[in-house]
């Protein structure tokens, strides 16, 4: 009995060092998304470089599509936002946009560059960051990033779609109340109302003395754990995503359509990418009506 035990042992191993002599792995190189390509845009508006990621949807070259448009996605913090909607937008019935992803300032650290670029007036509080660089760097999105894009691939500029996370869900608010009709629709995920003592809701006061209309769709998604309790921050996104909504609804703005959702279970850190498929396929699906 002992033998037998011994000789089903000496096999084994025998067996297992034959197989992991025959097991060849070599490093391949790095993963590329595909259909994807990367730009840099120098630019003369902010003095800074800009790579810029763009995927097009599958088959897009193909002869048969050639006189097609499409609808196209602009994304801030696009090392990470590109990459979820790239997956996202891989989805059949979801795929049917061109993803542009802005990344951060070239030779800066992430988080310097996008508070800079994405607030909207300064804040002296924020001792280590550089703020209140939003309106430049709209600027740069408007007449160069999008003309950029618009000039090299078939996109549609009617169906432009902004989407953005945190200060680039704020960063989304802000122009919506600045500029509505650069974009027809607008994505934005655990946006940080809080900015600045709340101002966004002082630009929206402001907007509405002028203005009846607001042609735009909105889809705002905030997660229910993003709670002083539930995230151990200091601010109460889920507070202020409602106080928003309902004072954008108390408007009744003309040409507005507003769909909101408080994603149960999520987080800052997970929203993004629940409301973000939520979102294109509401605009999908119910607005822009796209089989």
């Amino acid at each position: 009995m002992y033998r037998l035990i011994f000789f089903v042992l000496v096999f084994s191993l025998y067996s297992a060092s034959i197989l992991a002599e025959q097991l060849v792995v070599q490093k391949s190189g790095p993963f590329d998304l595909e259909n994807s390509e990367v730009f840099t845009i120098h630019s003369k508006i902010l003095g800074r470089e800009y790579e810029i990621y763009i995927k097009t949807p599958a088959g897009y070259y193909d002869k048969a599509q050639n006189r097609k448009s499409y609808p196209s996605l602009y994304l801030n913090d696009g090392p990470y936002t590109f990459k979820v909607a790239s997956g996202v937008t891989h989805l059949k019935s979801m795929n049917k946009a061109i993803v542009i992803g802005i990344s951060f300032a070239k030779g800066e650290k992430g988080q310097f560059s996008r508070v800079r670029d994405l607030t909207p007036v300064p804040d002296d509080s924020w001792k280590r960051y550089k703020t209140g660089g939003a309106p430049e760097y709209l600027r740069f999105i408007e007449s160069e990033v999008i003309p950029f894009v618009e000039e090299n691939y078939r996109v549609n500029p009617k169906r432009r779609i902004l989407a953005g996370q945190s200060l680039g869900g704020s960063f989304g608010a802000w122009v919506l109340l600045n500029k509505p009709e650069l974009f027809s629709s607008y994505i934005l995920t655990s946006p940080s109302l809080w900015y600045k003592n709340e101002i966004i809701f002082d630009i929206e006061e402001e907007y509405s003395k002028g203005h009846k209309s607001l042609i735009a769709n909105i889809y705002l998604a905030t997660g229910a754990l993003e709670t002083k309790e539930g995230s151990g921050m200091n601010h109460t996104m889920v507070e202020g995503h409602r106080k928003f909504v309902e004072l954008l609804r108390s408007r009744k703005y003309q040409g507005m359509y507003l769909n909101d959702e408080v994603v149960s279970g999520a987080d800052h850190y997970s929203t993004f990418p629940i409301g973000l498929a939520k979102g294109l396929r509401w605009l999908y699906q119910d607005q822009w009506k796209m089989p």
